[in-house]
């Protein structure tokens, strides 16, 4: 889909877009968007919260080749969030482990 003014905007999958959605509703901070950090990402966007992957796949009732994704490798940037593997766009959080304790947690349930 192209805008009005021509620029191509990537756009996540359809898989992850209502989590998207629902991230921006709660008025969570966008950190980063675009193709992360190899080929194999087409479109990830990084959130200034923790995800709960687990009960946010059953809440948007999530595919199964939509899977939980973990980095804890302090020296690259940890990270804990979601991918779809069929369109290789993912929706990323801090890592619990890794983050401060202020930050929001978004559940199945809301924050």
């Amino acid at each position: 889909m192209l805008p009005s003014d021509g620029l191509n905007i990537e756009l996540m999958c359809e898989h992850l877009q209502p989590l998207e959605d629902y991230l921006k509703s709660k008025k969570i901070p966008e950190t980063f968007r675009g193709q992360a950090w190899s080929d194999n990402c087409r479109e990830w966007v990084y959130f200034d919260c923790v995800l709960d992957t687990e009960s946010l796949k059953t809440k948007f009732n999530l595919p199964p080749f939509v899977i939980t994704h973990e980095n804890t490798d302090e020296r690259s940037g940890t990270e804990l969030g979601l991918v779809c593997t069929q369109c290789q766009d993912a929706i990323m959080g801090l890592h619990p482990k890794h983050s401060s304790s202020s930050k929001t947690t978004i559940t199945d349930d809301g924050l």
